[in-house]
């Protein structure tokens, strides 16, 4: 049996994949989820082959779910998404079904989904196409302890490199994502934010001075009390931006 989880929070959406999967009877539903938070823990606990997944959903999108799920599955999505979306559907060779679903194109998906299973395709090229849309970029999302948690992007003071991850300082302290500095540094917005040295990105609310160290060598006072370090470019950035 082929393993499946449909997470979406519209019942009607289910029901109507719940009725076209009774022409597969070697797909098992395992479990209904009406939200990403719930989603996250049935495919933990479940290990599902493959989900139908929503993209808009309350609490966190199914973008942000899927970045947060250790292990992916097989995705199709369900949505009612823009366009934007399912070019980067189409581009990553990632299957999607527009709601209203018609029975037609729910086949075509599911004749897709042997040959998706036997490559174990990962989600990743389309979660980072999805993530330049202006969607994704005004929070981010991160787990720590098991807890999720949504950062507006607005709280932030400053992103840091750290190996295979980069550190978020809020004022709630600091917060991991596996992301890279050139990911961030491409989707948050370059009025707000600069990447003022390879290891740093500051939010431009969080400066308060900027002071020459040595000769061609600057750094910057954030209001939280912090020094960072500038390089010759990011000072660059910065001038530009502050109008100098």
């Amino acid at each position: 049996m082929i393993r499946t989880i449909l997470i979406d929070d519209e019942a009607l959406a289910r029901d109507v994949v719940k009725y076209y999967l009774k022409d597969y009877p070697n797909i098992e539903i395992v479990a209904e989820c009406c939200d990403g938070f719930e989603g996250l823990k049935a495919i933990a606990l479940h290990q599902p082959d493959f989900v139908f997944l929503d993209i808009q959903m309350p609490k966190i999108s199914g973008f942000e779910m899927l970045e947060l799920v250790e292990k992916h599955p097989a995705v199709i999505f369900t949505t009612a998404f823009d366009e934007y979306a399912i070019k980067a559907f189409e581009v990553n060779a990632v299957d999607y079904l527009l709601k209203p679903i018609e029975k037609s194109r729910f086949d075509l998906a599911m004749q897709k989904l042997p040959s998706k299973l036997a490559k174990e395709e990962t989600s990743s090229p389309l979660l980072e196409t999805a993530s330049l849309s202006p969607v994704q970029n005004n929070r981010i999302v991160v787990k720590t302890a098991g807890v999720i948690k949504i950062i507006p992007v607005n709280e932030l003071n400053y992103l840091e490199s750290d190996d295979d991850y980069v550190k978020l300082s809020t004022t709630e302290g600091m917060f991991h994502k596996n992301k890279t500095m050139s990911f961030f540094e491409q989707t948050l917005d370059p009025l707000q934010f600069i990447r003022i040295h390879r290891s740093y990105i500051i939010n431009m609310a969080q400066v308060t001075k900027i002071e020459l160290k040595e000769k061609d060598s600057y750094v910057v006072l954030l209001k939280s009390g912090i020094w960072l370090p500038v390089s010759k470019t990011g000072y660059v950035k910065l001038k530009m931006a502050l109008g100098l």
